[in-house]
């Protein structure tokens, strides 16, 4: 069953700023005109893609070598909370990093549930750097055919 969402012009705008933003943060930490480059490690949030079925939403979240004793799930007040850490790699003797592009550190991302979601069924699972979340509907919110009969 699908929602109706308003549109919301501000919404894509600000969406549009801060990825403009982080783009201008990106090119601005780097050394102007010069053959060497900063090591900047940039703010990350893993990627997900979200998903729905007649039974269930799945949300598969990007974790690569994040640890699952660094990954936490929580539901409170129809919110699902992702929150966690990919710890950077200590920095061994004698090996000179010549670039840094990947992203390190904590990060969180919140995704409001929609009405027929069960908070009470949420389960997890971890496995190849990909997290799965899986959020049941309620039974009542499920579609259900109903015979018309015609006399």
């Amino acid at each position: 069953m699908n929602a109706m969402v308003r549109w919301d012009p501000f919404k894509e705008m600000n969406e549009l700023h801060k990825q403009i933003t982080s783009l201008f943060d990106r090119v601005l930490s780097r050394r102007p005109m010069t053959q060497e480059e900063n090591l900047t490690v940039a703010e990350w949030a893993p990627l997900v893609d979200i998903s729905e079925t007649n039974n269930e939403y799945l949300i598969k979240a990007e974790l690569p070598e994040v640890k699952k004793e660094d990954v936490k799930v929580s539901v409170e007040n129809g919110v699902l909370t992702v929150s966690g850490e990919r710890k950077f790699e200590k920095e061994e003797k004698g090996v000179k990093y010549h670039r840094v592009e990947r992203s390190y550190g904590s990060f969180v991302r919140s995704f409001s549930l929609p009405d027929d979601a069960d908070e009470n069924k949420v389960s997890a699972e971890f496995k190849d750097g990909i997290l799965k979340i899986h959020i049941q509907k309620n039974e009542k919110a499920r579609p259900r055919a109903i015979e018309v009969k015609v006399e």
